[in-house]
């Protein structure tokens, strides 16, 4: 039998995530923030996703920008998922392909056309340099000039202490492990021999004591994650050096990061670190200190072919352009954010009257915005780069987001809508799916179980999108619940009563239609 599968894990599927970082909206923003030239990917498409797992991402993207994508996974489990989903939008109808080719299948195909954005999340750091060969060559042919690769990847020195615990575990699972064991079983066996190796207070924990520390958090983290994670025979951190000298055949230039808090020195380094980063002079090996600086693990990059650096003046004009919509109350706006160098409160004289101009949740143009400050009720003594911060660390923080133009909406909502029919109705079996598109962000949006099943209610005609019934929302909920044999949890532990879940089902019914239904509005992922 061949070995079609790579030494990669197969036989456990992938998590179900969402990666807002592979929306190609989001591009703009970070890049004119890092002063250069931002194509508008969306109208240029098509775009493409190597990759894609589960293929959620994939799908909300490609519903929600109303242009063609095309994407591979070679596990045929999940990509039988991701084609459900892709039917159920009717995305394919809209030029749309998935395969489940191996990237060296795919990427050798002869009916693919050049893409504006291709994007490869979860994958650079797991795959042999046979593979990554094949990627670079693909997007050195395929990738437009102007178009942008986001790329992800494990790095320097974040995973220093932990790589040679990481190829103990995967050692131990492939020698120790039992045939048939399966591979969530392994995990656990490794996972508590790491544990009693630890225990013994071997020089490798006293020296990297913060490794313990961690496989006590991996203890509680989904196995499907773990075992895509960890237990791959490819794995390799790479330092953003490396990197470059990789991608460097596909004639790209380094962006920017694809992290928007990356973006806000303040929130990443002291005042002394700050000044030692801005005294080298490279700008390619500052990106290398900055890793040292921040202990960086996770890197996610855009890189663009052919990168132009803009003037100031054509710089800011292309940022007042982008739209943007507050997506949570203003109330509910949390004023700290938790960085790198520790917790920072968000000064009032700053975001008070960016959050009270952005209270309608109205879309509106960064120069509007601006404009709204300026004058009026909105009168503050707050200048353009700190309206430029606050953007990007509202966004970072998820209650901001860029959106899409109105011809853009209006061709992705049908799309839009069909495919989130689809995910309510996965709902009511499980909670594998949290997130439904937004054809105003073009993006996903993440919702728990207890949220998807009482947009289910209003979908069937339970109780009135306007005026929904809390009772009716909970009984639904509870109903769905006690089909399958399950109930709500209180400090991790199920609620035996009845009278306690409903309870807490209307409880959470009620912030939902309060607090969360008003922006799902604004999103357009409800009518």
């Amino acid at each position: 039998m061949s070995d079609w599968n790579e030494g990669y894990v197969t036989d456990i599927g992938y998590t179900f995530g969402y990666y807002a970082e592979l929306n190609p909206l989001r591009t703009r923003l970070a890049l004119l923030n890092a002063g250069w030239a931002a194509p508008d990917l969306l109208t240029e498409g098509p775009s493409c996703e190597l990759g894609m797992g589960q293929g959620l991402s994939v799908n909300v993207h490609a519903a929600a920008s109303g242009t063609p994508w095309y994407a591979t996974d070679f596990n045929p489990s999940q990509v039988a998922f991701a084609q459900e989903l892709a039917g159920a939008s009717g995305v394919g109808a809209q030029g749309t392909r998935l395969f489940d080719e191996a990237f060296v299948d795919f990427c050798q195909r002869t009916d693919l056309p050049d893409f504006s954005f291709i994007g490869v999340h979860g994958i650079w750091s797991w795959i042999s340099d046979a593979n990554r060969a094949v990627l670079v060559d693909f997007v050195r042919r395929k990738l437009r000039v102007g178009g942008v690769l986001y790329i992800s990847y494990n790095t320097q020195p974040g995973w220093a202490a932990m790589a040679p615990m990481r190829d103990l575990l995967t050692e131990h699972a492939h020698v120790m492990g039992v045939p048939g064991q399966g591979i969530a079983n392994r995990i656990d066996a490794s996972l508590a021999f790491a544990e009693r190796l630890m225990d013994t207070k071997c020089h490798y924990a006293l020296a990297n004591p913060q490794v313990d520390e961690r496989l006590k958090r991996l203890k509680g983290v989904n196995r499907n994650y773990l075992a895509h994670e960890y237990f791959n025979r490819d794995w390799q951190p790479m330092s953003f050096a490396n990197v470059a000298r990789w991608l460097a055949p596909a004639k790209l230039g380094y962006g920017c990061s694809a992290h928007f808090q990356d973006h806000l020195p303040a929130l990443n380094f002291t005042p002394a670190q700050r000044g030692f980063l801005e005294e080298q002079p490279d700008a390619m090996f500052r990106e290398t200190v900055r890793d040292f600086l921040v202990n960086q693990q996770f890197r996610r990059d855009y890189w663009v072919k052919g990168p132009r650096r803009l003037a100031t003046v054509a710089q800011h004009g292309g940022l007042r352009a982008l739209r943007v919509m507050l997506v949570v109350p203003p109330a509910d706006v949390v004023m700290k954010v938790k960085s790198i160098v520790g917790e920072a409160a968000l000064t009032p004289s700053v975001y008070e009257p960016i959050l009270g101009a952005l209270a309608d949740q109205q879309s509106q143009s960064i120069g509007e915005l601006w404009e709204r400050l300026q004058a009026g009720t909105h009168k503050a003594p707050i200048n353009f780069g700190q309206l430029i911060e606050a953007t990007l660390l509202l966004c970072g923080k998820g209650d901001l987001v860029v959106v899409q133009d109105e011809a853009v909406i209006n061709k992705a909502k049908p799309q839009c809508q069909r495919l989130n029919r689809h995910v309510l109705g996965l709902a009511r079996y499980n909670a594998d799916v949290g997130y439904l598109a937004s054809p105003v962000s073009g993006g996903g949006v993440m919702l728990g179980r207890i949220q998807l099943l009482c947009l289910l209610a209003m979908q069937e005609g339970k109780t009135p999108l306007n005026a929904p019934d809390i009772d009716v929302l909970a009984g639904f909920a509870w109903d769905t619940l006690l089909a399958q044999g399950q109930r709500m949890l209180r400090d991790g532990k199920p609620m035996e009563s009845v009278h306690d879940n409903m309870a807490e089902l209307r409880t959470q019914a009620a912030e939902f239609v309060t607090r969360r239904l008003p922006t799902l509005h604004h999103l357009q992922l409800v009518q």
